[in-house]
């Protein structure tokens, strides 16, 4: 099992060709060219022969026809059976003490993953490699970090946040908590992931400057709650390759507005845009893909969506107070700016509200019906660019709260590996067509999307319902994750601490179905 702790950089650190020269290796000359392929050759020979492996395998199992979209005739099940990056030794990291999969020999418990990172060894290998690429770096922003809440990678993440919060204190640290979407079947199994996912959220946002949970289960709580679900997308929730797909577009688009060369802001200054007043837990949610009509304008598109945001939750909380939130970010990619020229400028002004109303017609026969507010009740004097399109909509939807918002006319990439899950009413840029065409049509390229940060009155519920179906437990039942090296000391601390926090989210409108958490011990 491999997890990643990415520093910001133009170039991807996991790749071995982003590595800077050294000495006289990387200078110029042919036979200096010819010296860093053979390294690298043999770098990537070293690291990646297990991998590549995997990705044989992906090729001997899917067929890509050109124009079409791809065909699977088996099973593939590693994730390096996608991994199109050739990783650097010092990306990597092997726990050889547990195993990836089988019943036992598995990191399963909070406590185990935080005893891993307090052994010395173990300790000066993860402070190594961290060093290695932090000092490769021209202008580090922070960190991301991608972890998993669900089992003992919760207690690694928390002692990963940790030295970075101790190391880097000035520097962004963006934590991303991860659940997958088919959840144990065994009850005792279930509550080991309900206590790592109280302890793993507490400790995160200890130290992280934002922590965001990411699931499409669609709660983090013991109780099941049905996947959630996309009107454009047909996927199968058995599947992580299918899921993690979905959470990985979003998160490409989350993180734009730091990751670019010309970024209007750092990671730092997302961080504190969202987590004033102690709001350190912020919800995802996204659009994926975007429904845009061909051919029509991002004005009459969110005009036609009134004030129902086309987005689905991706953090456990399905916010029934939409409408409502302190601060957001928000990305929407794969829709051209409004041109200013005096040619488009003429046909722009040109149209009226019914450009707006015709959008709403062809949303509502797709089954997405859409209620048009006074957004779209008349056009403005001059042209808007795309951005203060967005903006004016944001305003509208969620009046006092504080947005920010970037739009990008390059869309989300899905060519293969990517799954050919979606709806035939996409076209091959994903934009929806009037009927689903008379025969196979091809592989969907590309997407937009519209994705958004929020800290919103909804993550109280989801805070507040993980404490609540924690205490709900008899711990002396459950002595054998206590015995992985949590003491209950410490699960009392970590409820305490999501009690705090879910008090940041309250917002005096008083939820009917909040409830006092004070503790009644």
């Amino acid at each position: 099992r491999v997890r990643h702790l990415q520093s910001v950089h133009p170039v991807c650190p996991g790749d071995s060709g982003s590595l800077a020269g050294v000495g006289e290796l990387w200078a110029g000359g042919a036979g200096a060219e010819l010296a860093g392929s053979l390294i690298k050759t043999l770098i990537n020979r070293w690291v990646c022969s297990r991998y590549l492996r995997g990705r044989r395998a992906l090729r001997s199992h899917v067929r890509v026809v050109p124009g079409a979209a791809p065909v699977q005739d088996g099973p593939v099940r590693l994730w390096s059976d996608y991994l199109n990056v050739h990783l650097h030794p010092k990306s990597l990291y092997v726990i050889p003490q547990y195993m990836h999969d089988g019943e036992c020999g598995v990191l399963e418990a909070f406590g185990q993953g935080e005893r891993l990172l307090q052994d010395p060894a173990c300790l000066e290998e993860l402070e190594d490699r961290l060093h290695f690429y932090v000092e490769e770096c021209d202008y580090l922003q922070g960190f991301q970090v991608l972890c998993d809440l669900h089992d003992g990678f919760s207690g690694v993440g928390a002692k990963v946040t940790e030295l970075l919060y101790d190391e880097y204190s000035r520097k962004g640290i963006l934590s991303w908590g991860l659940t997958p979407l088919a959840g144990p079947a065994d009850h005792g199994k279930n509550v080991c992931r309900l206590l790592n996912a109280a302890l793993g959220t507490a400790h995160l946002a200890r130290h992280s400057s934002l922590l965001c949970p990411l699931s499409l289960r669609g709660t983090l709580g013991i109780k099941p709650q049905p996947p959630v679900r996309f009107p454009y997308i047909d996927y199968d929730a058995s599947l992580d390759y299918h899921s993690s797909a979905i959470l990985a577009a979003a998160l490409d688009a989350l993180t734009v507005p730091f990751r670019l060369r010309a970024a209007p802001a750092s990671m730092g200054h997302l961080a504190e845009s969202l987590h004033f007043c102690g709001r350190k837990v912020v919800a995802a949610w996204a659009s994926l893909p975007f429904p845009v009509p061909h051919g029509l304008a991002l004005h009459d598109v969110l005009g036609a969506c009134g004030q129902d945001v086309p987005w689905e939750p991706l953090s456990c909380c399905r916010d029934p107070t939409l409408g409502r939130c302190f601060a957001q970010s928000v990305v929407l990619r794969g829709m051209r700016g409004e041109s200013r020229s005096t040619a488009r400028t003429s046909s722009f002004q040109s149209k009226s509200a019914e450009d707006a109303e015709s959008a709403a017609s062809l949303l509502k026969s797709l089954g997405k019906p859409r209620i048009l507010v006074s957004f779209c009740s008349g056009r403005p004097a001059s042209p808007l660019s795309a951005e203060e399109t967005l903006q004016r909509f944001l305003r509208g939807a969620f009046p006092g709260a504080f947005s920010t918002c970037r739009v990008l006319e390059q869309p989300c990439p899905t060519a293969p590996p990517f799954p050919q899950f979606f709806s035939p009413l996409l076209g091959r840029r994903g934009f929806l067509l009037d009927r689903p065409p008379a025969r196979s049509s091809a592989a969907v390229e590309s997407v937009p999307v519209l994705a958004a940060l929020q800290a919103a009155p909804g993550l109280r519920r989801l805070l507040g319902g993980l404490r609540r179906d924690v205490r709900g437990l008899d711990a002396r039942r459950w002595a054998s994750f206590f015995a992985a090296g949590v003491e209950q000391e410490e699960l009392q601390e970590a409820l305490e601490e999501l009690a705090a926090l879910a008090q940041c989210y309250e917002d005096g409108f008083g939820d009917e179905d909040d409830e006092d958490d004070a503790d009644s011990d």
